[in-house]
Protein backbone atom coordinates (compact mmCIF):
# COMPACT_ATOMS: atom_id res chain seq x y z
CA UNK A 1 0.00 0.00 0.00
CA UNK A 2 1.74 3.30 -0.82
CA UNK A 3 1.08 5.82 1.42
CA UNK A 4 -0.37 9.70 -0.60
CA UNK A 5 1.14 13.02 0.54
CA UNK A 6 -1.92 15.07 -1.60
CA UNK A 7 -1.71 18.86 -2.16
CA UNK A 8 2.03 19.41 -2.05
CA UNK A 9 3.46 22.56 -3.99
CA UNK A 10 5.22 21.59 -7.33
CA UNK A 11 8.95 22.15 -6.45
CA UNK A 12 8.19 19.95 -3.29
CA UNK A 13 6.85 17.33 -5.45
CA UNK A 14 9.95 16.94 -7.76
CA UNK A 15 12.39 17.03 -4.93
CA UNK A 16 10.77 13.93 -3.47
CA UNK A 17 10.79 12.24 -7.00
CA UNK A 18 14.00 13.42 -7.20
CA UNK A 19 15.00 11.56 -3.88
CA UNK A 20 12.83 8.20 -4.53
CA UNK A 21 14.66 7.71 -7.76
CA UNK A 22 18.16 8.06 -6.09
CA UNK A 23 17.25 5.81 -3.61
CA UNK A 24 15.76 3.28 -5.20
CA UNK A 25 17.14 3.81 -9.14
CA UNK A 26 14.07 3.53 -10.56
CA UNK A 27 10.54 4.81 -10.01
CA UNK A 28 7.08 4.10 -12.14
CA UNK A 29 5.05 6.88 -12.88
CA UNK A 30 2.21 5.23 -11.57
CA UNK A 31 3.70 4.85 -7.76
CA UNK A 32 4.39 8.85 -7.91
CA UNK A 33 0.37 9.03 -9.61
CA UNK A 34 -0.70 7.57 -6.48
CA UNK A 35 1.78 8.66 -3.57
CA UNK A 36 0.91 12.37 -4.75
CA UNK A 37 -2.34 12.10 -5.59
CA UNK A 38 -1.75 13.36 -8.62
CA UNK A 39 -2.50 12.76 -12.76
CA UNK A 40 -0.05 10.60 -14.57
CA UNK A 41 0.31 13.48 -16.37
CA UNK A 42 1.61 15.64 -13.77
CA UNK A 43 4.31 13.16 -12.72
CA UNK A 44 5.01 13.17 -16.34
CA UNK A 45 5.91 16.59 -16.14
CA UNK A 46 7.62 16.40 -12.81
CA UNK A 47 9.77 13.95 -14.16
CA UNK A 48 10.53 16.19 -17.33
CA UNK A 49 11.15 19.11 -14.86
CA UNK A 50 13.74 17.08 -13.33
CA UNK A 51 15.81 15.44 -16.21
CA UNK A 52 15.61 19.01 -18.04
CA UNK A 53 17.85 20.05 -14.70
CA UNK A 54 19.91 16.96 -15.15
CA UNK A 55 18.33 15.18 -11.81
CA UNK A 56 16.97 11.98 -13.16
CA UNK A 57 16.58 9.88 -16.78
CA UNK A 58 13.05 9.59 -18.11
CA UNK A 59 12.71 6.01 -19.27
CA UNK A 60 9.57 3.60 -20.18
CA UNK A 61 7.12 3.79 -17.20
CA UNK A 62 9.24 5.89 -15.20
CA UNK A 63 12.07 7.41 -14.63
CA UNK A 64 15.63 6.74 -12.84
CA UNK A 65 18.89 8.13 -12.38
CA UNK A 66 20.93 10.47 -14.36
CA UNK A 67 23.12 9.17 -16.09
CA UNK A 68 24.94 13.26 -16.71
CA UNK A 69 25.92 15.89 -14.22
CA UNK A 70 23.33 18.20 -12.79
CA UNK A 71 23.35 21.59 -14.71
CA UNK A 72 22.16 23.68 -17.31
CA UNK A 73 22.22 22.25 -20.68
CA UNK A 74 23.19 23.10 -24.74
CA UNK A 75 21.02 24.85 -26.47
CA UNK A 76 20.77 21.96 -28.82
CA UNK A 77 20.28 19.24 -26.10
CA UNK A 78 17.41 20.47 -25.20
CA UNK A 79 16.20 21.77 -28.93
CA UNK A 80 15.08 18.07 -29.71
CA UNK A 81 12.65 17.82 -27.36
CA UNK A 82 9.20 17.87 -27.42
CA UNK A 83 10.24 19.53 -30.80
CA UNK A 84 6.77 19.27 -32.06
CA UNK A 85 4.85 20.70 -29.72
CA UNK A 86 7.30 23.62 -30.08
CA UNK A 87 6.88 24.23 -33.42
CA UNK A 88 3.16 24.45 -32.79
CA UNK A 89 2.74 26.85 -29.72
CA UNK A 90 5.52 28.88 -32.13
CA UNK A 91 3.00 28.82 -35.07
CA UNK A 92 0.61 29.99 -32.80
CA UNK A 93 2.16 32.74 -31.22
CA UNK A 94 3.33 33.97 -34.42
CA UNK A 95 -0.36 34.29 -35.09
CA UNK A 96 -0.53 37.18 -32.43
CA UNK A 97 2.11 39.38 -34.52
CA UNK A 98 0.57 41.93 -37.03
CA UNK A 99 2.21 44.29 -39.78
CA UNK A 100 3.83 47.32 -38.63
CA UNK A 101 4.68 45.77 -35.20
CA UNK A 102 7.76 45.74 -33.22
CA UNK A 103 8.54 43.16 -30.83
CA UNK A 104 11.26 41.63 -28.02
CA UNK A 105 11.76 37.92 -29.33
CA UNK A 106 13.58 36.06 -26.18
CA UNK A 107 16.72 33.78 -26.05
CA UNK A 108 15.26 29.59 -26.13
CA UNK A 109 14.19 26.78 -28.17
CA UNK A 110 10.53 27.56 -28.47
CA UNK A 111 11.36 31.29 -29.17
CA UNK A 112 13.66 30.32 -32.10
CA UNK A 113 10.96 28.12 -33.46
CA UNK A 114 8.85 31.39 -33.13
CA UNK A 115 11.76 32.72 -34.98
CA UNK A 116 11.18 30.37 -37.94
CA UNK A 117 7.17 30.55 -37.88
CA UNK A 118 7.73 34.51 -38.01
CA UNK A 119 9.92 33.74 -41.09
CA UNK A 120 7.68 31.78 -42.44
CA UNK A 121 4.59 34.25 -42.73
CA UNK A 122 5.57 35.78 -45.96
CA UNK A 123 2.56 37.83 -45.27
CA UNK A 124 4.13 39.62 -42.16
CA UNK A 125 5.77 43.07 -43.52
CA UNK A 126 7.67 45.96 -41.55
CA UNK A 127 8.36 44.09 -38.44
CA UNK A 128 10.76 44.83 -35.92
CA UNK A 129 12.54 42.39 -34.14
CA UNK A 130 14.78 42.60 -30.91
CA UNK A 131 16.78 39.72 -29.80
CA UNK A 132 19.49 38.82 -27.03
CA UNK A 133 19.44 35.14 -29.09
CA UNK A 134 22.11 34.99 -31.54
CA UNK A 135 20.42 31.65 -33.09
CA UNK A 136 17.17 34.04 -33.32
CA UNK A 137 18.67 36.52 -35.52
CA UNK A 138 19.81 33.81 -37.99
CA UNK A 139 16.54 32.84 -38.39
CA UNK A 140 14.97 35.96 -38.71
CA UNK A 141 17.21 36.72 -41.59
CA UNK A 142 15.75 35.06 -44.35
CA UNK A 143 12.94 37.26 -43.58
CA UNK A 144 15.01 40.49 -44.67
CA UNK A 145 14.41 43.14 -45.77
CA UNK A 146 10.54 42.51 -44.76
CA UNK A 147 11.82 42.78 -41.06
CA UNK A 148 14.01 44.48 -39.48
CA UNK A 149 16.10 42.87 -36.83
CA UNK A 150 18.11 44.34 -34.06
CA UNK A 151 20.82 41.69 -31.63
CA UNK A 152 20.74 43.31 -28.24
CA UNK A 153 24.10 43.92 -27.10
CA UNK A 154 25.94 41.97 -24.01
CA UNK A 155 28.41 39.30 -22.57
CA UNK A 156 28.18 35.99 -24.45
CA UNK A 157 26.53 32.89 -22.80
CA UNK A 158 27.85 29.65 -25.56
CA UNK A 159 25.26 27.28 -24.10
CA UNK A 160 22.76 28.92 -25.10
CA UNK A 161 23.88 31.55 -27.92
CA UNK A 162 22.48 34.18 -25.60
CA UNK A 163 23.59 38.26 -24.99
CA UNK A 164 23.30 38.88 -21.21
CA UNK A 165 24.64 41.75 -19.12
CA UNK A 166 26.08 44.15 -18.59
CA UNK A 167 25.79 45.98 -21.97
CA UNK A 168 22.87 44.52 -22.54
CA UNK A 169 20.49 46.55 -20.47
CA UNK A 170 21.51 49.94 -22.28
CA UNK A 171 19.55 49.10 -24.85
CA UNK A 172 16.56 47.31 -23.36
CA UNK A 173 15.77 50.95 -21.19
CA UNK A 174 14.96 52.82 -24.01
CA UNK A 175 12.91 50.80 -25.68
CA UNK A 176 8.92 50.77 -26.21
CA UNK A 177 7.65 47.71 -27.87
CA UNK A 178 4.33 46.41 -28.47
CA UNK A 179 5.10 42.86 -27.29
CA UNK A 180 7.89 40.42 -25.47
CA UNK A 181 7.90 36.65 -26.35
CA UNK A 182 9.29 35.40 -23.38
CA UNK A 183 11.34 31.47 -23.19
CA UNK A 184 11.50 30.10 -19.29
CA UNK A 185 12.00 27.11 -17.53
CA UNK A 186 8.68 27.51 -15.30
CA UNK A 187 5.62 28.55 -15.27
CA UNK A 188 3.27 28.62 -11.97
CA UNK A 189 0.58 30.29 -10.80
CA UNK A 190 1.96 30.82 -7.44
CA UNK A 191 6.12 31.17 -8.02
CA UNK A 192 5.33 33.28 -11.48
CA UNK A 193 7.86 32.26 -13.95
CA UNK A 194 11.66 31.54 -13.54
CA UNK A 195 14.10 30.58 -15.44
CA UNK A 196 16.92 27.87 -14.73
CA UNK A 197 19.76 30.73 -15.14
CA UNK A 198 20.26 34.26 -13.12
CA UNK A 199 21.93 36.19 -15.84
CA UNK A 200 19.14 35.63 -18.08
CA UNK A 201 16.26 35.84 -15.97
CA UNK A 202 17.98 39.63 -15.51
CA UNK A 203 17.54 40.38 -19.14
CA UNK A 204 14.19 38.59 -18.86
CA UNK A 205 12.54 40.94 -16.43
CA UNK A 206 14.69 44.25 -18.46
CA UNK A 207 12.70 42.72 -21.23
CA UNK A 208 9.49 42.78 -19.65
CA UNK A 209 9.76 46.27 -18.52
CA UNK A 210 9.66 47.43 -22.02
CA UNK A 211 6.69 45.42 -23.36
CA UNK A 212 3.03 46.29 -23.60
CA UNK A 213 2.05 42.72 -23.99
CA UNK A 214 4.02 40.05 -21.88
CA UNK A 215 3.61 36.23 -23.88
CA UNK A 216 4.84 33.29 -22.23
CA UNK A 217 6.07 30.69 -24.27
CA UNK A 218 6.05 27.38 -22.63
CA UNK A 219 5.75 23.49 -23.59
CA UNK A 220 3.51 21.04 -20.51
CA UNK A 221 6.29 19.95 -19.18
CA UNK A 222 7.25 23.62 -17.89
CA UNK A 223 3.32 24.05 -16.82
CA UNK A 224 3.67 23.93 -12.65
CA UNK A 225 7.03 23.99 -12.57
CA UNK A 226 9.42 26.12 -10.49
CA UNK A 227 12.95 26.93 -11.43
CA UNK A 228 16.00 28.67 -9.85
CA UNK A 229 15.40 32.02 -10.79
CA UNK A 230 12.52 34.46 -10.47
CA UNK A 231 11.46 36.21 -13.57
CA UNK A 232 8.27 37.48 -12.80
CA UNK A 233 5.42 36.99 -10.75
CA UNK A 234 2.15 36.09 -12.45
CA UNK A 235 -0.05 38.71 -12.74
CA UNK A 236 2.81 40.22 -14.88
CA UNK A 237 1.92 37.95 -17.88
CA UNK A 238 -0.69 38.48 -20.42
CA UNK A 239 -0.81 35.32 -22.69
CA UNK A 240 0.77 32.38 -22.16
CA UNK A 241 0.87 29.79 -25.28
CA UNK A 242 1.45 26.21 -24.69
CA UNK A 243 0.15 22.49 -25.00
CA UNK A 244 -2.44 20.66 -24.71
CA UNK A 245 -0.39 18.23 -22.63
CA UNK A 246 -0.46 20.93 -19.66
CA UNK A 247 -1.79 19.64 -16.44
CA UNK A 248 -5.39 21.01 -16.55
CA UNK A 249 -5.18 22.01 -12.53
CA UNK A 250 -2.27 24.25 -13.41
CA UNK A 251 -3.99 25.65 -16.49
CA UNK A 252 -6.91 26.51 -14.28
CA UNK A 253 -5.26 27.89 -11.57
CA UNK A 254 -3.15 30.28 -14.63
CA UNK A 255 -6.55 31.36 -15.55
CA UNK A 256 -8.02 32.08 -12.31
CA UNK A 257 -5.16 34.45 -11.97
CA UNK A 258 -6.13 36.28 -15.56
CA UNK A 259 -3.10 34.89 -17.58
CA UNK A 260 -5.05 33.97 -21.06
CA UNK A 261 -3.90 30.68 -21.56
CA UNK A 262 -3.86 29.57 -25.59
CA UNK A 263 -3.95 25.61 -25.40
CA UNK A 264 -1.78 24.39 -28.98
Amino acid sequence: MVETIDNLPAEVRQELAHRLIEQRGFVRVRELSERFGVSTVTVRNDLHALEDRGLAQRVHGGAMPSQRPAGERSFEEVAGEHAAEKEQIARTAAALVGNGDSILLDVGTTTAALGRALAARTDLTDLTVFTNGLKIALELEAAYPRFSVVVIGGTLRPKQHSLVFPLADRLLRDLNVSSVFLGCNGVDAAAGVSNVNLPEAEVKRAMIAAAARVVVLADASKIGVRALAPVCPIDQVDVLVTDGRADSASVAALRERGVDVVLT
